[in-house]
Order: C-alpha cells, then sequence, then structure tokens
C-alpha cells in the first residue's frame, strides 16, 4: 500500500506529556499509533518548536521509542530552507498538533480521523463530525 502521505507531527504535548524543556511521558499510544500509521505508508515529519540540543533530544527519544522521522522541521529530509524566498509552512497534508482548535483529542481519535476521513463543519452552531468513508454524521467534537 503506497500512500505517500505526509503528516506533521508536533512533540511536546502532542507524541509526549508537555514538560518543555525536559521530556515528558509519551501520551498515551502515541509510538504505537505513529509506527502503525508510517507502517501502512504516512510520511511522519517532526514539526516542533525545540532546537538545537532540546531538538536532538527529542528526536533521539523517539528513535529509542522505534520512530524515525521522514523528516524534521522541514517538509522533506535535506531541505535547504531560504526564508528569503520561502514560506516556512510546511508542505504536508496534515498538521497533528495539541494546539488545534479544540484541543489533541488523542491518538486513538487522530488515527480515526486520518484513516476515516473525518470532516468537520458546524450546523445549527453545534460541531458536527462526519465520515467520508461512512457517511455517517455525529454531534460533538469527537465521540
Amino acid at each position: 500500500m503506497l500512500i505517500n502521505k505526509k503528516l506533521a507531527i508536533d512533540f511536546d504535548g502532542t507524541i509526549v506529556e508537555d514538560a518543555y524543556p525536559a521530556i515528558g511521558k509519551p501520551k498515551t499510544f502515541a509510538f504505537e499509533t505513529l509506527k502503525k500509521l508510517q507502517s501502512e505508508g504516512y510520511r511522519l515529519i517532526l514539526w516542533t518548536y525545540r532546537s538545537g540540543k532540546s531538538l536532538e533530544e527529542a528526536v533521539e527519544f523517539c528513535r529509542k521509542n522505534g520512530l524515525e522521522f521522514y523528516a524534521i522541521n522541514a517538509s522533506y529530509e535535506g531541505e535547504d530552507f531560504d526564508p528569503a524566498s520561502q514560506s516556512r509552512k510546511l508542505d504536508v497534508d496534515l498538521f497533528v498538533d495539541d494546539r488545534n482548535l479544540g484541543g489533541f483529542p488523542g491518538w486513538g481519535e487522530v488515527y480515526e480521523i486520518i484513516k476515516q476521513k473525518i470532516e468537520f463543519g458546524i450546523t445549527n452552531g453545534e460541531v458536527q463530525a462526519y465520515s467520508k468513508l461512512k457517511k455517517t454524521k455525529k454531534k460533538g467534537l469527537f465521540w
């Protein structure tokens, strides 16, 4: 199965509990979900505020937990970023971050959102979530 979709994944508060500049405990199912997505053909990019030594520590922490990234703070490995001619926004299909609108839902929900192609909208002032695959609508942010 060749998917090749790129996912930008935040570190603090998303892969691990937020304890910056220290490294917090892994979030429940974070590494299991990320490795599963990777095995299904998704390209994972670590997209984090961290730099220098704290970034190296985060990358090594992920490596020790069996996770290697397609790229780190870049759209692809080896990207030569030039702020005079490029936007800092990554070229990815989805961002996974604890600072999402509505907050971080948890790794089980993230996996379902990605795999079920769940979209959100507001109808009569209520958030509606609906799966493009299942053709079902549900009220509330996450179910």
